[in-house]
C-alpha cells in the first residue's frame, strides 16, 4: 500500500494490527506514525492505553510484552516503536507478528532503511501486516510534488519559485514542508500564490541567481547572464554548491538529449515523455535548437568530466573556477 492509500483507511477506522513502516525518506513514517498516535485513541484512552518505545532503549521482548497486553476500558492499545532500525534481533518480532492481538495497534518505524525481500522476516510482514515502504521523491519530481503539496491546502506556486526550492533544498522532503509552511505564514491576506520574490525575501534564495535561471540563461544562449550567475555562485558557494548545480545542468540537459529524440512525436506525448509541465515544452524546443544532438552529447560528458574535477579528480582549481571554465565550454 502506498502512503494516501494507508491514510486513507485510517481515516475510515480501517485499522490494521501491525503497521511495518519503513524505508529512506523519513518524513512519510513520521506523518503515518504521527496520525495513528493522535488519531486511534481518544485523549482519555491514551492515558493507559498508548505507549512509545524507542529501538536504542529497548528490545523486542518488550516489544511483544507490551503488545501482548489488553487495552484498559478502551477497544484499542497502541504500541508505537520509533527508531525501530536500532532494535537488536528485530526478526524476532515474527514471534508476535505471526498471531498479533486484534485489540492491539503496534507501529513500527523502521527509518532511512529497509529490510531485505527476500527475507523469510519480510515475507511474514507481507502477509500479516501493512507494509510500507517510503522512498525518496526523485529530485526532477520535486518541484512537481511541491506544487501537489500546495494544492492540497488550496494554494499555488509559481513554477520558478518551486524550481528555486528544490535546487536549494534537494529532495529532502521535510525540509521542504518546513519551508513551506514557513511561507504559508508570510503570504499576504487573501493571497494564494507563493512567489519567487517571497522565497529570495524569506528563504534567503536570490530569485535571479539560482540555478533555474542559469538554465534559462543557457537555453537562450545568453552569456553575459550565465556569467554573472556563475560569478554570484562563486562569491556565495556555501548556498550554491556544486554538486547542486551540476545536478540541475544534468537534469536539463538529459531531457534537451530525450527531447531530440522524441521532437518528431506530438507535443502531449513529448510532456508526458518528458515528465514535464506543458509550459516548460517552449523552453526544451528552443533549448534543442540551440544544441543540437552531438552538442548536447557532449556537454552530458562534460557535467561527468566536472563532476570528477569538483571532487579532486585530475585538478586542483576552485569549485568557482571549474564552474566558469564549464559554462564557457557548454556556450562556445
Amino acid at each position: 500500500m502506498n502512503y494516501k492509500q494507508i491514510l486513507a483507511e485510517l481515516q475510515n477506522r480501517h485499522i490494521c494490527p501491525v503497521y511495518f513502516l519503513m524505508g529512506e525518506e523519513p518524513y512519510f513514517i513520521d506523518k503515518l506514525t504521527d496520525y495513528i498516535a493522535e488519531n486511534i485513541l481518544n485523549e482519555t484512552d491514551k492515558t493507559f492505553n498508548q505507549l512509545i518505545l524507542y529501538g536504542k532503549d529497548t528490545d523486542v521482548k518488550t516489544v511483544i510484552n507490551a503488545a501482548r497486553r489488553f487495552p484498559m476500558m478502551a477497544q484499542y492499545q497502541v504500541v508505537i516503536v520509533k527508531e525501530a532500525q536500532h532494535l537488536k534481533d528485530i526478526e524476532q518480532l515474527q514471534h508476535y507478528i505471526n498471531q498479533p492481538l486484534a485489540s492491539t495497534v503496534l507501529v513500527i518505524g523502521y527509518k532511512y532503511k529497509k529490510i531485505d525481500k527476500r527475507t523469510r522476516f519480510f515475507k511474514l510482514l507481507d502477509e500479516k501486516a501493512v507494509v510500507f515502504e517510503s522512498k525518496k521523491v526523485q529530485d526532477y519530481t520535486i518541484p512537481s510534488w511541491i506544487t501537489a503539496y500546495l494544492q492540497q491546502k488550496d494554494l499555488q506556486i509559481e513554477p520558478k519559485a518551486a524550481a528555486m526550492l528544490a535546487d536549494y533544498l534537494g529532495n529532502d522532503i521535510g525540509k521542504i514542508v518546513n519551508e513551506l509552511d514557513k511561507l504559508q505564514l508570510v503570504l499576504p491576506k487573501k493571497s494564494v500564490q507563493i512567489t519567487a520574490l517571497m522565497v529570495e525575501q524569506n528563504i534567503g534564495l536570490s530569485k535571479d541567481y539560482n540555478t533555474f535561471e542559469l538554465n534559462n540563461a543557457l537555453i537562450i544562449r545568453d552569456i553575459h547572464k550565465a556569467n554573472r550567475i556563475v560569478n554570484y555562485f562563486s562569491k556565495n558557494p556555501r548556498n550554491n554548491p556544486m554538486v547542486l548545480t551540476l545536478s540541475s545542468l544534468s537534469y536539463f540537459f538529459s531531457k534537451v538529449l530525450l527531447f531530440h529524440r522524441l521532437k518528431e512525436k506530438p507535443q502531449d506525448q513529448v510532456v508526458k515523455s518528458l515528465g514535464i509541465k506543458p509550459y516548460f515544452y517552449r523552453e526544451y524546443k528552443l533549448a534543442a535548437q540551440n544544441y543540437p544532438m552531438n552538442k548536447v552529447m557532449s556537454i552530458i560528458s562534460m557535467l561527468r568530466e566536472y563532476d570528477l574535477k569538483s571532487k579532486g579528480s585530475g585538478s586542483m582549481a576552485s569549485e568557482g573556477d571549474l564552474l566558469k571554465e564549464l559554462i564557457y565550454r557548454i556556450m562556445h
